[in-house]
């Protein structure tokens, strides 16, 4: 063989025996894997209605206070206006000295009954966040405890990792940490340990192998900054811990 054809074999052979110990070296670096989880809160209906507005599609950035879901009570409209109306005529016969407290007293528990079916007829977010996911469209029915949409803060999430004793002393709570996405060529995330359980228990399902399905393991909760909403629920994210 041509000594000039056999530099550049040899040449592209070195890179890829280069490659293949740069991989085996960075397998060695054992990452610990947990799955992703966030602050999620479900939005549901306290009353009997059918839904007249939903404001936010799933992925929709949320403040606190927005109004998600109008439902329509064209009944508990009605209603609270004759309760309205009754309890102004009980109060002016009670000020006239011709009305009885008592009758005072029950118009106007019917009136602030009917003020907080109105007022649960807008519902509104109660953190600042993201909709995740919306299960009904306007013109459907639902009922008290049906639920319209789930919200989750998806600023700050967390993942729990599973580590043994050993090197459960190298660990401590605010310690600095980074995560990885291994589907996203791994990208790194600053993350810190800011739970620690007291309890030891056996590896969790997710992250067992045949090998650890006895071992007693502690878990160490680890939050990381998701200001660009990169990190969704779900993913699988893998952790880097002191050696």
């Amino acid at each position: 063989m041509d000594k000039n054809k056999l530099i550049p074999i040899v040449a592209v052979g070195v890179v890829i025996v280069g490659i293949i110990i740069y991989l085996l070296v960075k397998r060695g670096e054992f990452l610990y894997a947990g799955t992703i989880e966030a602050t999620e809160v479900d939005i549901s209906s306290r009353l009997s209605a059918v839904i007249g507005n939903v404001n936010f599609d799933e992925g929709n950035d949320i403040k606190k206070g927005d109004l998600l879901v109008k439902l329509s009570i064209e009944d508990v409209d009605v209603a609270y206006q004759q309760a309205l109306k009754d309890f102004k005529r009980i109060k002016e016969l009670l000020q006239a000295g011709s009305g009885s407290q008592e009758n005072y007293d029950r118009m106007r528990f019917k009136l602030e009954d009917m003020e907080v079916k109105e007022d649960w007829a807008s519902i509104k977010s109660p953190l600042d966040g993201t909709v995740i996911l919306k299960y009904h469209e306007p013109g459907e029915m639902v009922s008290p405890g049906t639920k319209l949409l789930t919200l989750a803060d998806l600023s700050k999430v967390w993942a729990y990792v599973y580590v043994e004793q050993p090197v459960l002393s190298k660990l401590s709570i605010g310690m600095q940490v980074e995560g990885f996405i291994p589907e996203a060529s791994m990208k790194k995330f600053q993350g810190k340990i800011v739970h620690i359980k007291e309890e030891a228990e056996f590896t969790p399902r997710n992250v067992q192998t045949r090998k650890e399905r006895t071992r007693l393991v502690y878990g160490a909760k680890v939050e990381f900054e998701n200001k660009e909403r990169f990190l969704k629920p779900g993913m699988t994210i893998e952790v880097k811990l002191p050696a």
